[in-house]
This record gives structure tokens, C-alpha cells and sequence, in this order.
């Protein structure tokens, strides 16, 4: 046998680095560089965006219970003052309360939570808790003839809906 006879086994392919498959002109390396400094940069800017949002809400927070609160000290202080003349006569304690219930519904007004307790309008459920019904002749069906307990603020800003008797609805 000579070396001519001699099977070869076939050659394997053989692989090109990466470099050298692409010629290196450094550009495309270098905007994809660019491109995921740019992402992580914003990705950062986000992150920074979120924690002042969330120091600026608390801030928001804590700035609106203190001015709330501030709102009702002289409340507080008429009633402070009323108990210190509970002994007194009896009528001036009660114009000093309901001073004070005035001052109470004129911060809840200031606070955007009006309220209201008037008789004679329709029935609106959004506004409106029947907690009974009479049958007068005299008023108008489907209407508020008393409130029990009047109701505070406007539209979707409502604390609680005016508890009502409403007149029969004639049919």
C-alpha cells in the first residue's frame, strides 16, 4: 500500500472566528454600545423619577393632613371655651355650640364638602338616603319632605348622601 492508497478522512469544516467572519470596523460594536448605555441610563432616570414621585406624594400628604387639621383647631377651641361655661346659663352654652356646629360646617365647606339639607327637591338617589317614606297630600310626589341627617360635598366628592323621608310616589 502506498500513501497514495491511504484513505483520508474528510476534512472538517473549519470555523472562521467571529472577528475575522465580520470585518471590524468598530461601529456597529460601538452604537450598540451606545445604544445599552442610553438604556441604562433611562432605565436609571425612571428609577429616580419614581422615588422623588413617591417623597413628593408623601410630602403632598403629610402638607394636606396638616392643613386640614389647622382648619379644624378653632373648632376645637370654641368647644374647649363652651365646656369651660358649661356651668353658665344654659342658653348662651347653647348659642356657643351651635356656633360652633357653624364653624364646623363652614371648614367642611372650605374643605369642598358643602352641605346640604333642603326639602322640597326631587328625590336623587346619588345624593340621597331614604330612611323613610310618608304619604302627605300636601307635597309633592317623589319628593325630600325631611332630613334626618343632612348630607356633605358635591357630585363624586361626597362624604355621605342626605338621610331622607321621602313622599310617596303617586302612581
Amino acid at each position: 500500500m502506498t500513501t497514495d492508497d491511504v484513505p483520508v478522512p474528510p476534512e472538517e469544516p473549519t470555523r472562521a472566528p467571529a472577528a475575522e467572519a465580520q470585518p471590524d470596523t468598530g461601529e456597529p460594536a460601538e452604537e450598540l454600545e451606545e445604544i445599552r448605555d442610553r438604556w441604562r441610563r433611562s432605565l436609571a432616570d425612571l428609577d429616580n423619577l419614581r422615588k422623588r414621585h413617591a417623597r413628593e406624594l408623601q410630602r403632598e400628604r403629610s402638607d394636606e393632613r396638616a392643613r386640614t387639621s389647622a382648619a379644624w383647631l378653632p373648632v376645637i377651641d370654641n368647644l374647649e371655651l363652651a365646656l369651660q361655661h358649661a356651668g353658665s346659663d344654659p342658653s348662651a352654652v347653647l348659642e356657643g355650640v351651635k356656633a360652633v356646629r357653624d364653624l364646623a360646617v363652614d371648614v367642611l365647606r372650605g374643605l369642598g364638602y358643602p352641605r346640604y339639607e333642603e326639602t322640597g327637591v326631587p328625590f336623587d338617589p346619588a345624593r340621597h338616603e331614604v330612611v323613610g317614606v310618608v304619604d302627605d297630600p300636601e307635597a309633592v310626589p317623589n319628593t325630600v319632605v325631611r332630613v334626618q341627617r343632612p348630607g356633605y360635598g358635591e357630585g363624586d366628592r361626597q362624604l355621605r348622601p342626605a338621610s331622607v323621608v321621602v313622599n310617596k310616589r303617586r302612581e
